[in-house]
């Protein structure tokens, strides 16, 4: 039995053979790029700091993506030794960069089903907050910083926590601390002037779901005979496709980018929450 999540015995047939067919999860990547409309997330974020609430269009992604898995939580699965789990939380993953340096420390934010626009600012903005402090700041740092300290304990080491994962018996800190044990990781590649790309999930750990958002750009739209230019900003995801059928990624994708146009959505809870297979 995992720490971090529940078996799901009840998968159907095409899925228990495609986890063994697709054994590791570099073999079952699709992608897809999600063009968000800018315009109705910045005339949000603008219009709620005038009314004093400092928010982002990060915080926006995230806070859409949040209450996406309260409707879909299949996306919410992971798969380790070819065997389905249900995820227990929420935990996103994020590089964030110390100031004046190039390099970043990774950690995750956690998040549950019912939370709103308001509560995710503030998680993302804390979690913010402490990895730009200097030096380790995060259980991640403490732990890289131990694995190096000994000529040959990385590949050690690194071998060991693969194996203990791959039986269940990884320990319930390690998977805290450990930045692929997660729902989805997130980057944020606009923040430092760059494009967006499809970032791989990793055979290591449980991420099935990799985004990475980057500058805004301009797409040709079609309205009324015309052609039109729509700033948009481009979204690469990377799923591990063994979780979900495409129609459900699909229909989370759908409802995903119906917060995108119209972020005061994500001012109240959701009404129902759908709960996962038990």
């Amino acid at each position: 039995m995992r720490k971090d999540g529940r078996r799901i015995k009840t998968a159907q047939p095409m899925y228990q053979v495609a986890m063994h067919i697709m054994a590791e999860r570099n073999d079952s990547l699709n992608s897809i790029t999600l063009h968000i409309p800018e315009a109705p997330i910045k005339s949000y974020v603008h219009k709620k700091r005038d009314e004093g609430f400092r928010t982002s269009h990060l915080a926006v992604i995230l806070a859409a993506y949040v209450r996406t898995i309260s409707q879909y939580p299949l996306l919410n699965r992971f798969i380790v030794n070819k065997r389905l789990y249900a995820r227990n939380e929420i935990a996103v993953g994020m590089v964030v960069l110390k100031p004046g340096e190039t390099e970043g420390t990774m950690n995750k934010m956690y998040f549950t089903p019912d939370m709103t626009i308001y509560d995710v600012e503030k998680v993302l903005s804390e979690y913010v907050e402490q990895n730009r402090k200097a030096g380790d700041t995060n259980a991640t740092d403490d732990i890289i910083r131990f694995l190096l300290s000994i000529p040959g304990l990385c590949r050690f080491g690194v071998n060991m926590l693969k194996w203990l994962d791959k039986h269940n018996w990884l320990p319930k800190g390690v998977i805290k601390a450990s930045p692929f044990h997660c729902s989805m990781t997130i980057t944020n590649l606009a923040s430092i002037g760059t494009n967006y790309i499809h970032h791989h999930v990793y055979n290591f750990g449980t991420t099935a779901l990799i985004m990475a958002m980057g500058n805004p750009e301009e797409k040709p739209v079609r309205r009324h005979g015309q052609i039109e230019f729509e700033r948009v900003i481009p979204l690469g995801v990377v799923m591990d496709e063994r979780i979900a059928d495409g129609c459900q990624y699909a229909l989370a994708f759908k409802e995903m980018e119906k917060y995108f146009k119209n972020p005061e959505l994500l001012e109240v809870p959701p009404e129902h929450i759908v709960e996962d297979i038990p």
